[in-house]
């Protein structure tokens, strides 16, 4: 038995959480399973995992050698595909980060779709607004939304959207509508964001103008700030793959045209040691295809 198919042995018993049902998923008897284990422990001088009647755990070791292991099969899945079938089915497991709402209006059906017709593909989807570091946290996509500085990354556009500040109907009827960035000051806000410190950026002949904005309502997702605008509670900024529904139902309404933030562009970005990955490759190109003309 060689340290690659311990890797994979070690995987599966993991991703199965029990030495039984690893056994069914790689063919072999559970006995075989826990002696390959022991023995890779033995080797490594280390506990993987505990062993209790019911149940199996991971050890901080065993999770940081999991991670590897992970990393290192999908790269030799992914260098056997290369060589062996240009043509192949993608096959293996993708991790891919996404910004929140993004993830749940949008990508959520997106992502069904391509593993309905990619049934050998595994994803690992991590929805969050955070920053990641997609190469220290072993991530193989990420999906970013904005201006994207210098980077090693490889960046591939998916689709574009709009930033636009917008209200309900029934709010500018009761506080009228404002006609500068600057009398935003006399309205209510929602803002959206992590930082304490907000500004709204407007551009008109192409130069930028930046404004201080507080407002009632502070939240770190834009569903629920589009939310509370639809409710009459204040004017939002937001992009429009978030409140793109409230407009075309009439439950928003734009303002500000004129001072229009700059548009976004929505990129696929991956490791350039990613970029031979068949299954990466074909994300991106499923989700450029998937969204590329969308009206968000």
């Amino acid at each position: 038995m060689n340290q690659l198919e311990d890797m994979q042995i070690f995987v599966g018993t993991v991703d199965a959480q029990s030495f039984t049902a690893a056994a069914d998923k790689l063919g072999l008897s559970k006995q075989f399973i826990s002696r390959r284990i022991m023995a890779l422990e033995d080797r490594l001088g280390v506990r993987l995992l505990n062993r209790t009647t019911r149940k199996l755990s991971i050890t901080d070791a065993g999770t940081a050698y999991y991670e590897r292991a992970h990393k290192i099969i999908d790269e030799v899945q992914e260098a056997e595909q290369l060589v062996s079938n240009r043509n192949a089915t993608p096959r293996g497991t993708l991790r891919l980060s996404a910004p929140m709402s993004f993830g749940t209006l949008h990508l959520g059906p997106a992502i069904a779709r391509f593993m309905e017709h990619y049934p050998e593909v595994r994803i690992e989807l991590d929805l969050s607004d955070r920053f990641v570091d997609i190469v220290g946290e072993g991530y193989d996509m990420a999906i970013r939304i904005g201006h994207l500085g210098d980077s090693s990354l490889i960046a591939r556009q998916i689709a574009p959207a709009q930033i636009v500040a917008c209200a309900s109907p029934a709010y500018l009827k009761q506080r009228g509508t404002p006609q500068t960035p600057a009398e935003l000051k006399d309205h209510d806000l929602l803002l959206y964001g992590h930082s304490r410190n907000v500004e709204w950026t407007f551009y008109a002949q192409g130069k930028a103008l930046q404004v201080p904005v507080k407002g009632r309502l502070r939240a770190n997702n834009g569903e629920l700030a589009c939310a509370a605008a639809t409710a009459g509670l204040g004017i939002v900024l937001l992009p429009t793959f978030i409140v793109g529904k409230a407009l075309r139902e009439k439950q928003l309404v734009t303002l500000l045209n004129e001072w229009a933030p700059l548009p976004l562009t929505i990129y696929a970005v991956y490791p350039q040691h990613r970029q031979s990955s068949l299954v990466v490759k074909t994300l991106a190109d499923f989700l450029r295809n998937a969204f590329g003309k969308t009206n968000f």
